[in-house]
């Protein structure tokens, strides 16, 4: 590959256990480069990593951990995130030693100027409508290469490949700016709600950012807005939306055994009778925007129409673990006001009668401080809630930052539990109804736990 010279030999991720950045390293080890890294916390992707892929991954931030292959700067490319704090000891190693260090957004933008882009950006929905275009193009006789943001349900994996194929679907991830550096010829903005504060201080400047990366279609590209978001500097090419009036839309919506039926108008063409594999209304609305990809790229509406009802969605995204007649239990990424209501309206809609009960772990001391009266009032939505300790991430604690700031502004019954606690009301009290556990932090190791002990309760 141009963007990498043809001295080296190795590249060397640091916080290679990241979903992007596994994606990376994954990709450039199937290019044939040694490739090693270090994350602060063993997980099940670092861990199928290590056992299944032969990657070799360290978990203390120490120098000597740094494998003598990859000490050499002539040699060895470093890629990191900017989770990475400053004063990590591996990432100062190589900062000291002149070694060619470069932030996995940078990566990412180089190899999507390789090919024909198709980036998906947006607050939320981006990872299901990334992953749903991936598939459509996959199972088409267009094809498609892809980095995704989540594990897809029906691969294993966060990455495609497919040489023949000039398309590379790719989650395009606003945070820390990243998505600025790519270079779409197909481009969705799914959503611009106030998040990341810590970053861009205001809505304003997070617009911008947007506005930035519309900016970055190319010449001839296209660009597609849910309907209701506007933009003011770009061209945009048209809007998608449910049941309302738009360039792409949905519409005679109907439920058929739990997942929904509906009918595609688009640019000169209609799809009708089409089934979404994946249950709830607001994949209706991620499925548009991911046939109006596809459509672009020149995938038919019979391999629409075949591939759509088989996606089966992405790991932890409306995941139903259990459901056996007594109780549901449903796993789900959601870690913003806006994502969490529109979860749980589409569980309402779907099992309108069912109790419901929901677990969250509030992902971040910022986005709490920013959004615990949104939280609060999306989490209401809800029977009854119970809430974890906040996942710090990359954050150290913020005084009076806590969940009781939540727990106390519900409109619902609300506590708050260790996990340990967690576990016992599950073994001993939950009988019945749907039970979510929602967070982008650590509470996905307690999702095969939960549904143990749920089917042996049964």
């Amino acid at each position: 590959m141009k963007m990498i010279p043809d001295t080296i030999e190795n590249i060397y991720f640091l916080g290679i256990g990241g979903i992007g950045m596994s994606a990376l390293a994954r990709y450039f080890k199937v290019k044939g480069f040694r490739v090693a890294g270090y994350d602060r916390t063993l997980s099940p992707l670092t861990q199928k990593m290590q056992s299944e892929e032969g990657f070799r991954i360290n978990y203390r931030d120490e120098e000597e951990e740094i494998g003598t292959e990859f000490r050499c700067p002539e040699t060895t490319l470093v890629v990191y995130t900017p989770a990475i704090p400053a004063d990590s000891r591996q990432l100062n190693f190589f900062k000291n030693r002149g070694f060619a260090l470069h932030k996995r957004a940078e990566v990412l933008g180089m190899i999507s100027r390789q090919g024909k882009a198709i980036c998906v950006a947006g607050t939320h929905g981006k990872t299901t409508v990334s992953t749903m275009t991936a598939f459509l193009l996959h199972h088409s006789a267009i094809g498609c290469n892809a980095f995704l943001g989540g594990i897809s349900a029906n691969f294993g994996t966060n990455l495609l490949l497919n040489p023949e194929s000039p398309y590379i679907v790719i989650e395009a991830d606003e945070f820390d700016r990243s998505f600025l550096h790519l270079t779409p010829a197909l481009a969705v903005i799914t959503s611009m709600d106030e998040d990341h504060l810590d970053i861009y201080q205001n809505k304003a400047n997070l617009t911008e950012a947007f506005e930035e990366f519309a900016g970055k279609v190319v010449e001839g590209g296209l660009l597609f807005l849910k309907k209701g978001l506007s933009l003011v500097k770009s061209a945009v090419t048209g809007y998608y939306g449910v049941e309302t009036e738009a360039d792409c839309y949905a519409d005679c919506l109907r439920v058929e055994n739990g997942c929904y039926a509906f009918d595609y108008h688009g640019r000169g063409v209609v799809i009708e009778n089409l089934v979404c594999g994946i249950p709830g209304r607001l994949n209706v609305e991620n499925a548009t925007a991911a046939i109006t990809l596809a459509l672009e790229a020149g995938v038919s509406p019979e391999e629409i129409r075949r591939a759509l009802p088989e996606f089966r969605g992405v790991v932890r995204r409306f995941n139903v673990h259990v459901n056996d007649g007594k109780r549901i239990y449903i796993d789900d990424y959601a870690h913003h006001p806006r994502e969490i209501e529109a979860t749980l309206r589409s569980i309402r809609e779907i099992w309108p009668e069912r109790s419901l009960t929901v677990v969250f772990q509030p992902h971040l001391y910022t986005r709490t401080r920013d959004f615990y009266p949104g939280f609060a009032k999306s989490l209401s939505l809800a029977d009854e809630v119970i809430l974890l300790d906040i996942y710090p991430a990359r954050e150290l604690p913020l005084p009076g930052i806590d969940s009781e700031l939540i727990r106390e502004r519900l409109t619902v019954s609300g506590r708050i539990l260790s996990k340990e606690a967690l576990m016992e009301y599950i073994s001993c009290d939950f009988r019945q109804g749907i039970l979510v556990t929602m967070g982008a932090g650590d509470i996905d190791r307690l999702v095969h736990s939960i549904k143990t002990q749920l089917l042996i309760g049964k």
